[in-house]
């Protein structure tokens, strides 16, 4: 099954481009929120972590209400377990 990705990044954010080209390297599909400029996706990054620091990278089934892990900054080994790759 298919994981659905989604990473919470901020343009100047060094770690968020090293991510968002890990998952390019892999070929993984990703959704992209730009948190500096979109107020509703920043506020739903902090209701889900309680903080502002990114990336956040949110792994799931994609189905509504499956469990989702919440990965905060890049952790490339903890991404490479969650993922299969």
């Amino acid at each position: 099954m298919s994981k659905k990705v989604e990473i919470y990044t901020t343009p100047a954010c060094h770690f968020c481009h090293a991510a968002k080209e890990y998952f390019g390297e892999k070929n993984i599909e990703f959704t992209d929120y730009n948190v500096a400029t979109d107020m509703e996706k920043r506020k739903e990054m902090i209701e889900k972590t309680s903080q502002m620091g990114v990336p956040v990278i949110i792994v799931s089934n994609g189905a509504e209400g499956e469990q989702q892990d919440i990965v905060i900054g890049f952790d490339e080994p903890k991404l490479a377990k969650l993922l299969g790759v």
